[in-house]
């Protein structure tokens, strides 16, 4: 090969740098538009092209071609500058040891008072073997801010140096601080000031924010049994229906003394303790408190008794994957979508130059009140209204016991399945309204566009063999009525005219659920792959049931009966046969593979109490004995509360799954015994979904019908009973899909109000 000449290699060289920019990523391109709150069809218009274009070059199917892709570059790079990306999180996960972060270096005054006197017994709590090393009786506190398990773990890098020890710590009585990843902190402080100062100054807790025009996650610190006592706080709260301390307990006294501040729900079991924002900082601490029954045993299962390491892990990977929590389930899953998509972001003020705060666009930015209709009845935009109210809620039927064949009550098994996460998949690209009510007289109906409407379908004539997909209690429509805009879409789908009378209408429009469903998605999903559940869509649906069953058996197992663990997998067969190789495992294993089963059901729960949750929290009632009708409750002065959202998710959940019954009805002529929110019970000659749900000639699943799987939308086992039981509970009037689960575990119609 020929030696190149310098003015030959020069050449070549400034090809290259003549040569076209490269541009971000596809995924970085979208996420520097929807950072700027740029809409697609508003960046096509100003580069003169059109919105299937950006959508390509946002998916990697295409790339811009010369004039537009240097203005569309010059565009990526003015964002890039304002909108830096973030780090991605890295959470702790059940599968394996965790990284301890190292804390920040302390000085000798900090370590020196460090150092405890709380008597040995005040903390009658044992080790936790895994997680906190044993101390010499009598032995003096190491004088460091922060102590370490004695098992070493592998270094994983901060989410955010300024929290370098996690979102949250769980407090005992002797001052250890549990935090995520297995670093231990020593909590020198002995009255609730004192924490708040240490926490804010010392700890190094919290969780950065999740959007840039966002907040940062206030630290949690959640109290145990012992550390109530340790702050003067009382084992149990009195006042149950207040759910707060009086206002002239000595800790409420030592908060105030102290300049410090707590919210309209005062000291209750999730106080937040605060001082007004300086120079832009917030100064805030957000407690729970154990023993006041601060985690719901409906979302959070028995996570309450969990060693505190254990509980620290719990409540760590569910914040770090969610939100660090604020309340109850409900609470974080409204509050979340407050942090992905916040009301307001900063703007240039052109008269003044100045950066003032402004609406943000694709977000709720202010309260507003529905429609009449929309509203509960105790609303004040409902009082005097009489034209009817919107009735979008979850399936509650069960078919006429006339209408039951002979063939169907001599099969032997009903067999419930539950859709995953319902709610969630129906938030999905879901187009919904953002702006105030306008009202309409007889509209032409348009799918597209987010509403209320007031049509007639009593005339559409439907098998009664199924619930009509247009009333929550399956029964035909007996005149006009008000409607969501996916019901009538439905409608349309099925053949039918609409004509709406009048409607409520959104002029503003957007997918605002759309970042609160990918996270609770990618948060459900993540979770359970490390249950060793498959989560791939394609995944065989019988190894996927199997390994349902198993994580149950896990889940579910008495940790103190290990032989009992043992004949519940015995009995437990599929294509992988784990179940019959763990039923031969040593005790050390099985203890391992129960506590990390307990701990995912735990966190899995919770998740899917944030999605019903929040949800149903876009409604909040109002709540208190001395409320009258037309009166204002505190809920309707925030921009989340919105009943229209809340409807609309409703009522695609419902259309959802109406349209997979009408399909396997038309397919097999199989139809439900009875319908249960998320639930659908079906008579089946096996105790499987697989013996009842019709599958291709290549083994797949028909489209359009319920598909077997984790993903959100998809469905799994729920309960198995025999179908004269069934039949027997739906003569006498009741809903087996509610029994279904079998062993007193009832279904809950639990939306967060």
């Amino acid at each position: 090969m020929q030696k190149p000449t310098e003015e030959e290699l020069f050449a070549a060289v400034d090809e290259l740098l003549t040569g076209e920019p490269d541009l971000p990523p596809p995924s970085e391109r979208a996420r520097l538009r929807e950072a700027a709150g740029v809409s697609q069809a508003r960046l096509a218009e100003a580069l003169r092209t059109t919105k299937q274009s950006v959508k390509n070059w946002e998916s990697g199917r295409s790339e811009p071609r010369a004039p537009r892709r240097q203005a569309y570059l010059r565009l990526l790079e003015g964002w890039a500058a304002q909108y830096p990306a973030e780090p991605a999180p890295v959470p702790e996960t059940f599968t394996g040891p965790t990284a301890a972060p190292d804390t920040p270096p302390v000085s000798a005054d900090q370590a020196s008072t460090a150092v405890a006197t709380t008597p040995p017994e005040a903390n009658s709590r044992p080790p936790h073997p895994a997680s906190a090393p044993s101390r010499p009786a009598n032995s003096a506190r190491p004088t460091s801010t922060s102590r370490r398990p004695a098992k070493p773990r592998a270094a994983a890098p901060a989410v955010d140096p300024r929290f370098p020890n996690g979102p949250l710590a769980v407090l005992d009585g002797d001052g250890t601080a549990y935090c995520l990843g297995g670093v231990l902190l020593d909590c020198p402080a002995s009255t609730i000031p004192q924490l708040v100062d240490w926490v804010l100054k010392e700890s190094g807790i919290g969780a950065a924010r999740l959007h840039r025009h966002g907040k940062d996650s206030d630290p949690l610190i959640v109290l145990t049994e012992s550390a109530v006592a340790r702050f003067g706080l009382p084992a149990h709260l009195e006042d149950r229906r207040g759910l707060r301390l009086a206002e002239d307990h000595p800790v409420v006294k030592q908060v105030a003394k102290a300049k410090w501040k707590l919210t309209q729900r005062g000291f209750g079991p999730w106080p937040r303790i605060y001082r007004p924002a300086q120079k832009g900082q917030r100064q805030c601490v957000q407690l729970a408190i154990l023993p006041w029954d601060a985690l719901d045993t409906r979302a959070w299962g028995d996570a309450a008794t969990l060693h505190p390491a254990d509980l620290a892990r719990v409540l760590g990977v569910f914040a770090t994957r969610v939100l660090t929590p604020r309340g109850s389930t409900a609470v974080t899953g409204l509050e979340l979508m407050t942090a992905l998509r916040p009301p307001t972001r900063p703007v240039k003020d052109e008269a003044s130059g100045e950066w003032v705060s402004g609406p943000n666009p694709g977000a709720l930015t202010s309260a507003t009140d529905p429609a009449p209709p929309e509203a509960p009845p105790e609303h004040p935009v409902a009082q005097g209204w009489e034209r009817g109210f919107l009735d979008e809620e979850a399936y509650q039927w069960v078919r006429d016991p006339n209408l039951l064949s002979d063939e169907e009550c001599l099969l032997p098994w009903a067999v419930g399945i539950d859709i995953n996460t319902a709610f969630l998949a129906a938030a999905a690209r879901l187009t919904v309204g953002l702006s105030e009510p306008v009202h309409v007289t007889a509209p032409v109906f348009d799918k597209k566009i987010p509403g209320v409407w007031l049509v007639d379908l009593s005339h559409i004539e439907l098998d009664p063999r199924l619930p009509s997909p247009f009333t929550p209690n399956g029964q035909r429509p007996q005149g006009p009525g008000w409607y969501a805009t996916p019901t009538l879409a439905y409608a349309e789908e099925l053949g039918h005219e609409i004509r709406p009378i009048e409607a409520f209408v959104r002029e503003e429009t957007g997918a605002y659920l759309d970042p609160w469903h990918d996270r609770l998605k990618d948060a459900y999903l993540t979770t359970t792959a490390e249950m060793g559940i498959p989560v791939d869509k394609d995944a065989d649906p019988a190894v996927f049931l199997e390994a349902m069953a198993l994580h149950k058996t896990f889940a579910a197992a008495d940790e103190d009966n290990v032989e009992g663990l043992r004949a519940a997998l015995r009995e437990l067969a599929g294509p992988r046969g784990d179940a019959a190789r763990l039923a031969v495992a040593d005790d050390a294993e099985l203890a391992a593979l129960t506590s990390r089963h307990r701990q995912g059901a735990m966190v899995l729960s919770a998740v899917k109490a944030t999605v019903k949750g929040g949800i149903g929290k876009l409604r909040e009632r109002p709540q208190g004995r001395h409320y009258k009708d037309g009166e204002r409750w505190p809920a309707l002065e925030r921009p989340t509360w919105n009943a229209l959202i809340r409807a609309l998710v409703i009522a695609k959940a419902r259309v959802n799954m109406h349209r997979k019954m009408a399909k396997l009805a038309a397919l097999i002529g199989l139809y439900p015994l009875a319908v249960l929110s998320d639930c659908v019970v079906y008579a089946s000659s096996g105790p499987s979904p697989l013996d009842f749900l019709p599958r291709n000639g290549d083994g797949t699943p028909v489209y359009g019908t319920f598909r077997i799987g984790a993903n959100p939308g998809f469905c799994k086992l729920e309960g198995v009973q025999e179908t004269a039981w069934a039949v027997d509970l739906i003569e006498q009037g009741y809903n087996p899909a509610r029994h279904i689960k079998g062993g007193g575990h009832d279904a809950v119609m639990d939306e967060g109000e």
